[in-house]
């Protein structure tokens, strides 16, 4: 357990650095373009990495574990959505899947709006 802690604590900090630096290179006026492309790529790398696992080319759990939980978790948390929801389009859960997706989006967005307007009514923005 403490070395499976170790290996994704290694990844994220990987991974945070990586989205840091994408920000860094995208113009202020472009956030939402960088935050799109953090988690395409995101999306798409830890579905190969997924992939790789259950098809045996990757069979170390530790490493599995840096680069899906820690290296794509740092570097954007809606990889793992992603790879969930097409989890569930791959078996057969089409109406699951879409469920998820808007339920998930219109949550979070939800629960964006209120932590904005939280702060805004302590005054505090």
């Amino acid at each position: 357990m403490l070395v499976n802690c170790m290996v994704v604590g290694a990844g994220g900090f990987i991974g945070s650095i990586l989205r840091y630096l994408v920000t860094l290179v995208m113009p202020a006026s472009a956030s939402a373009l960088g935050t799109l492309s953090i988690n395409v790529v995101g999306s798409f790398i830890i579905a190969v990495i997924a992939a790789l696992v259950i098809v045996g080319v990757m069979p170390d759990e530790h490493l599995s574990l840096m680069l899906r939980v820690g290296v794509c978790g740092g570097f954007t948390t809606l990889a793992a959505f992603s790879l969930e929801a097409s989890e569930l389009i791959g078996h057969g859960a089409y109406l699951g899947a879409a469920g998820y997706a808007v339920v998930t989006c219109v949550l979070c967005i939800g629960a964006a709006m209120l932590g904005t307007w939280l702060v805004r009514a302590m005054g505090l923005g």
